[in-house]
């Protein structure tokens, strides 16, 4: 290496004006070169706009390109967080590219082997030629401190990004060539607001196998740390938990019926459970979250914020939510109605109740509740409700396909479960098993196949209700009558599909009068007589 920068040395004059030395303070732009104004269209008026010099280093990019031409082992310390475009001089940006490529290729980067492919560049040219090359390889220090070149070469990037943007931002506003609605503007603005405040967070390209299995472990460490079978969020159901393991990361998990069969309801005491049982700590790798239950997001498209509290506060308090209405209570209801009440005000569940909302606003306001309050769940009430792009809004089965891929995509661009309430097709109701499957889910086939999870809601009672026979044949009757005190209070939920365990039946308990789905006191989850 040291014999190939002699030999472009003594090409070149060392007082080439191209080359710097590395001082303290970062390099900026004139002012000139940053976006200073956006004109309106209608007035030509103009919008002041960012107008100082873009934040760069040129000698952090000169420290990190030479310690990469002296060792082309220190790209593989910072491939995963820089790239080509972080660097804001175009030509440190194409050496880079150029040494990178070669690299990939098992092939040596080096002043002399770039030499062969930039000698006509003419950005370099203007830099001194090929000298420059050695000596950005002569000036690095040490490979020791590359990443941290690369992480702050990277943090320059994204704020210049973030200038662009709010130059991007002030040029819309002030324009009348963009057609889009000013909400609509907001929405684009904060996607790609979040989308930067993401970008270098995860390596998301290949993972070795130990740290698969190492986060395999801590999985099962987690569902044996709370009396096995459960590695995901409680949903505060025994029996739903251990069949699912509890809520998973990244999952969508669609939760269907017919009318009347109590999806909301389970969904609000889904909500509420996690909510309640909400407890902040240090997980496991370091970071401050939930330990116990989690923060939820609840879109209630269908029922406004207050009517979702009334179900939620009758669920609590065990009162009627017909009384709570009427405004008839007792004085010891109305007393647990306000205790109840105060118990909810510390729970982190946040309701929005805006109709008709889009899918792409729909994901900016769960980003955004993640990054204000936190998000461990997101409750969609219900999926046919929320609306597509304009350009497939007039196609359901399209619309339907864009809106269940979106829920999916939400849930592992946050990592978090999305549960997705859906409406079942009539076809149910002609037969003669009035039980849901996988081909009862409406409008789209892309339902079943983006969920990780359906599950239907069932109640045998409501249909057996509707059954009863003439009064005067009172065989039928006491058959009925014995059926219907088997099916009472009971609702079936059934896992129609899940992809990371088994299908089957859970029985819980439903309260009517509460709206409340509950555990079955079986024999198994009563802790034994001794203890008595």
């Amino acid at each position: 290496m040291n014999d190939d920068i002699a030999t472009l040395n003594d090409t070149q004059g060392s007082d080439d004006p191209g080359y710097t030395d590395m001082p303290e303070t970062a390099d900026v732009t004139p002012a000139s070169d940053a976006p200073s104004t956006a004109v309106t269209a209608q007035t030509g008026s103009v919008i002041s706009s960012y107008d100082g010099a873009l934040p760069h280093n040129t000698e952090a990019e000169q420290q990190l390109l030479g310690a990469l031409l002296t060792n082309n082992d220190v790209y593989d310390k910072i491939a995963s967080v820089i790239m080509p475009e972080h660097f804001y001089d175009p030509v440190h940006r194409d050496i880079f590219e150029k040494a990178a490529e070669r690299i990939a290729k098992n092939m040596l980067a080096s002043p002399v082997t770039l030499k062969a492919y930039m000698e006509d560049h003419k950005g370099l040219q203007e830099l001194g030629g090929p000298a420059y090359l050695a000596r950005l390889a002569a000036s690095a220090i040490s490979t020791y401190a590359v990443r941290d070149y690369a992480q702050l070469i990277y943090d320059l990037f994204i704020r210049r990004q973030l200038i662009e943007l709010g130059n991007e931002i002030a040029g819309a506003a002030a324009s009348g060539l963009d057609s889009r609605e000013p909400v609509e503007q907001i929405v684009s603005a904060e996607q790609k607001l979040y989308s930067l405040s993401e970008q270098g967070k995860a390596d998301s390209g290949f993972k070795s196998f130990l740290s698969a299995v190492t986060q395999a472990v801590l999985n099962a460490n987690a569902a044996y740390e709370r009396g096995g079978g459960m590695a995901g969020i409680s949903s505060g159901l025994m029996d739903l938990d251990k069949k699912m393991g509890g809520l998973h990361k990244s999952d969508l998990i669609i939760l269907a019926g017919r009318p009347s069969m109590g999806k909301t309801s389970l969904a609000t005491n889904i909500a509420y459970n996690v909510a309640k049982a909400y407890k902040k700590g240090t997980l496991p790798d370091g970071k401050e979250g939930a330990v116990q239950g989690g923060v939820v997001g609840f879109y209630s498209l269908e029922m406004s914020a207050e009517q979702l509290a009334a179900r939620i506060l009758a669920e609590a308090a065990e009162i009627s939510s017909h009384k709570i209405r009427q405004g008839d209570m007792e004085e010891d209801e109305f007393r647990r109605l306000i205790e109840a009440a105060k118990t909810l005000e510390t729970c982190p569940l946040y309701i929005d109740d805006t109709p008709a909302l889009p899918i792409s606003q729909l994901a900016a306001r769960a980003r955004r509740l993640k990054r204000t309050h936190g998000l461990d769940v997101l409750i969609v009430d219900y999926l046919q409700l929320v609306r597509g792009t304009p350009s497939t809004q007039g196609n359901r089965v399209q619309e339907i396909g864009e809106i269940s891929m979106g829920l999916k995509a939400i849930a592992k661009e946050l990592n978090i479960p999305v549960i997705a309430l859906s409406q079942l097709s009539r076809t149910v109701e002609s037969r003669d098993d009035k039980r849901p499957q996988l081909s009862d889910l409406r409008e789209s086939g892309s339902i079943e196949q983006d969920a990780d999870v359906v599950m239907f809601v069932y109640r045998g009672e409501y249909y057996k209700e509707r059954e009863k026979p003439d009064d005067h044949n009172h065989e039928a009757i006491a058959a009925w009558q014995e059926e219907m005190e088997r099916l009472h209070a009971k609702a079936e939920v059934i896992l129609g599909k899940q992809r990371h365990g088994p299908i089957g039946t859970v029985t819980l308990s439903f309260t009517a009068e509460f709206t409340r789905f509950g555990n079955l006191a079986y024999e198994h989850h009563l802790p034994d007589a001794e203890e008595y």
